[in-house]
């Protein structure tokens, strides 16, 4: 694959969620990611894409050791499993970097590597609730709401070790030392929460859902329903885009001449309510649509792809007959290839094991040992 991190060879414990989601943004700019599949395990439909699998059995000794060969001659490593089960296969950090001592071994887990809660089970839920995360999701006087798993999962968790990934292998690349990269979904939940802990600290954020300027509780930061029952967001925060959505809404009241006083919030929102669901959101889409009202209309799974912005820029492609988001970010000169099909589980096991030196009698005494498949 091109991309900025053509060159680099990456082999991934299966996982799911976050460990393949930090796979395909490797796997998307460029780097080799060889997969190491259990025997009859399926790849995640969109997070398995432009990959290498290899089904290894690592319960058994003589597949340990594929893994160990493999990890000789590769720049990361990552793995997706509950502190010190790694050790226990005889693949942990210490196994790995003595074989090969410029290798970045990256470890995803949700409490982290170390502390209390280190060896307890948890979702994404839980990581963003000990964050503090969770706390600010959700409207006044209403329960924490969890933003699907996007915060744990993959921006704090996924996202972030593939940073660190990348970061350390740059060492790596200057020093020639390895490390061990301990990303943990609530470190990096809270990490993505570093604005909120700014104002927070600086008294300008309360200490509630739904009551500040981010989170619903300013009139002119929300959405709202349409006549059609569908819905739009509104984001006219900086006062020449609140003027401007004045402007095109036809707002007159003097009410809203206080934008920022958050007591009168509730009852301008009240107004905006009323007025918004008087047109259609394709009627809001030709006041507002494009101008610096910071407008958008709120697009369903089945909608986004089709919107002429999203179609201008391919934010969306079809890969294997599947809608999937295209990789992002871009970049100018290292163009990424089109994401291709995650392989057949094992597809690639003979030829990834050939051209790591493993001749054809071993491969297929390792076969009759059901070390690979």
């Amino acid at each position: 694959m091109a991309g900025p991190l053509q060159g680099l060879r990456i082999i991934e414990m299966a996982g799911i969620g976050p460990g393949p989601f930090c796979g395909m943004m490797l796997a998307d700019h460029g780097a080799e990611v060889i997969r190491i599949d259990r025997p009859g395990a399926r790849p995640e439909p969109v997070l398995g894409r432009s990959r290498k699998s290899v089904v290894c059995n690592v319960k058994t000794p003589e597949g340990v050791e594929v893994v160990r060969r493999l990890a000789r001659d590769a720049d990361g490593f990552f793995e997706g499993l509950r502190p010190g089960v790694m050790e226990r296969l005889g693949l942990g950090p210490d196994i790995l970097l003595g074989d090969n001592p410029r290798l970045v071994y990256g470890r995803m887990t949700g409490w982290g590597q170390g502390g209390p809660y280190a060896q307890a089970a948890g979702h994404d839920i839980n990581y963003i609730a000990l964050s503090g995360a969770l706390h600010t999701y959700g409207r006044a006087g209403e329960k924490p709401t969890p933003p699907i798993n996007m915060v744990g999962d993959f921006g704090g968790g996924g996202m972030m070790l593939a940073f660190g990934m990348v970061s350390a292998m740059l060492h790596a690349q200057r020093t020639g030392q390895g490390q061990v990269v301990d990303a943990a979904m609530t470190d990096g939940s809270a990490a993505l929460m570093a604005m909120i802990w700014g104002f927070y600290g600086a008294g300008m954020w309360r200490d509630e859902r739904g009551v500040n300027l981010l989170d619903t509780g300013a009139h002119f930061y929300d959405t709202y329903e349409t006549a059609d029952g569908k819905w739009i967001s509104i984001g006219s925060i900086e006062p020449q885009f609140y003027a401007e959505l004045r402007r095109l809404a036809g707002i007159e009241d003097a009410a809203f001449d206080a934008q920022m006083d958050p007591k009168g919030w509730d009852a301008l929102k009240d107004k905006l309510t009323a007025l918004f669901k008087t047109r259609t959101r394709d009627e809001w889409c030709r006041i507002m649509e494009g101008t610096d009202v910071c407008f958008a209309p709120v697009l369903s799974l089945s909608e986004a792809p089709q919107h002429p912005h999203n179609r201008a820029r391919s934010t969306f492609v079809e890969v294997g007959g599947m809608t999937n988001p295209a990789p992002a970010p871009r970049f100018s000169e290292t163009r990424a290839d089109a994401p291709v099909p995650p392989p057949k589980t094992g597809a690639d096991t003979d030829s990834v094991l050939s051209a790591s030196g493993f001749s054809e009698a071993e491969i297929a005494a390792l076969r009759d040992k059901q070390a690979i498949a």
